[in-house]
């Protein structure tokens, strides 16, 4: 089968299976009203969406949510890789900082946020501050393992070739790592998303997750599903972003 056919029948299941759970959460509304409580109708969640769009009301609330969390995902991995890679070509230093970044990374940072609120106030920072703490760890020690799990044949040989040990990080250790990276950096934007909207609910005046906030306390369960779904859209248009880029890079790797 060619990848041409490939994609179109992936994407013709993927439709599929969108217009079978339409079809099912339309059925299940109209047939109990305690269905229609907690589902809400989609075609009222779908006006809501239009409306947003229509009267330029979201733009100023989405805008905030995604700076947080582009903040949020370039600072967490900037700092991931940098530390990672650092740690994982020191084996000494790394003994050292070891339970220390267990023991940060075993911490319920969610509760953190209240504390963030304190420290950074409740502009965009407290936001960034709690979505670096959720993107970091998972990126780092990906990145550590990644450069750990390079091998030692490899690297012997390299240095046989001369390389010194800027070459082995620019030739051998980080296409190797690419890989982890890029599984971690997938994992990264909707934890980027989480940390953003969780430090919204907890304290703001904007942003998707305040809206949703806002209508939580009005039971509007539409609008809450319509913020959802324009958030889960934004994180995978990120995450496909993502996966283009990947592609770009990884193109040399054996399929």
């Amino acid at each position: 089968m060619s990848p041409a056919v490939q994609r179109t029948v992936v994407w013709s299941c993927r439709l599929a299976l969108i217009g079978i759970l339409l079809v099912a959460w339309v059925i299940a509304i109209n047939h109990s009203k305690i269905a229609m409580f907690f589902l809400g109708s989609p075609k009222v969640i779908a006006e809501h969406l239009f409306q947003w769009f229509a009267t330029g009301k979201i733009f100023r609330h989405l805008g905030i949510t995604l700076l947080e969390t582009m903040l949020s995902f370039v600072i967490g991995c900037s700092l991931a890789l940098v530390l990672g890679l650092w740690l994982a070509l020191n084996d000494i230093l790394a003994r050292i900082c070891d339970p220390f970044i267990k023991g940060l990374n075993s911490m319920p940072r969610l509760i953190m946020a209240p504390i963030f609120a304190v420290w950074f106030g409740l502009g965009i920072w407290s936001k960034v501050a709690l979505g670096v703490t959720l993107v970091f760890f998972v990126v780092f020690f990906n990145v550590f393992q990644g450069i750990r799990e390079v091998s030692p044949v490899l690297i012997a040989n390299a240095r046989m070739l001369g390389a010194r040990r800027r070459d082995l990080v620019r030739r051998v250790y980080i296409p190797s790592a690419m890989s982890w990276v890029f599984s971690s950096l997938h994992l990264s934007v909707g934890l980027a998303f989480v940390g953003a909207v969780i430090g919204e609910y907890l304290g703001s005046s904007a942003g998707v997750g305040y809206l949703i906030l806002e209508a939580e306390g009005t039971f509007d369960i539409e609008t809450v599903l319509a913020g959802v779904i324009l958030l889960t859209t934004c994180a995978l248009t990120l995450d496909y972003i993502i996966t283009l880029v990947e592609e770009s890079l990884l193109k040399w790797q054996a399929k």
